[in-house]
């Protein structure tokens, strides 16, 4: 099915957002969604999935996104957040708060992925949704593009660890520093690698 007949299928004159995530799989930092309304006139060429596209060509599209899209938005949950309600679940919130801070109201919001978060509007997962819907590829763009770049501030903070390299994902070279330095402030302490360099619990 094209992206423009899957997105026939939810468009009954109201708006659609897509939704997507990103950073489920670090062990550090946190979980970042985006909530994207593309305007149906002017649809923007290149949008895939962020996974495929070269770094140059992300921040290209971000800013082009950022620019022509009819609304966008950021949410978010933090370590803290992860570590107590699990990764699934700080996933599913950081996507309500993507949708809840969109300037305006999506009549149906499609996500990637294979469950949607409860949300005041329907809503449809759509397995691979970030290769197949166009305003699910901007939001997995605008999602990565924006952790990425927290992931290189937060380097600066936390120096050592590779931050900025492989942004927070378990490499070799971030194991290896884990071992090292140590768990920081950062680190998802429920994640099995970084859980088990903490001190047992007596």
């Amino acid at each position: 099915m094209s992206p423009h007949s899957q997105l026939s299928m939810f468009n009954d004159g109201g708006l659609i957002a897509g939704v997507d995530e990103v950073g489920r799989g670090p062990l550090a930092g946190p979980v970042v969604a985006a909530a994207v309304i593309l305007d149906p006139g002017h649809p923007i060429a290149g949008l895939a999935d962020s996974k495929t596209l070269s770094e140059r060509k992300r921040e290209i599209l971000f800013e082009e996104i950022c620019r022509r899209a009819l609304a966008w938005s950021l949410g978010r949950a933090e370590v803290a957040e992860i570590d107590e309600i699990n990764i699934l679940q700080a996933s599913l919130l950081a996507m309500q708060r993507a949708v809840a801070g969109l300037p305006v109201a999506p009549g149906h919001v499609l996500v990637d992925g294979n469950r949607c978060p409860r949300l005041p509007c329907p809503a449809t997962a759509i397995i691979k949704g970030d290769s197949k819907v166009p305003a699910i590829s901007a939001a997995s763009i605008i999602a990565k593009v924006s952790r990425d770049r927290e992931m290189c501030r937060l380097d600066a903070c936390y120096p050592g660890y590779g931050l900025a390299q492989h942004k927070g994902y378990p490499s070799s070279l971030h194991l290896e520093a884990l071992q090292r330095l140590g768990v920081s402030e950062i680190h998802r302490r429920s994640f099995g690698p970084v859980r088990r360099l903490l001190p047992a619990e007596g």
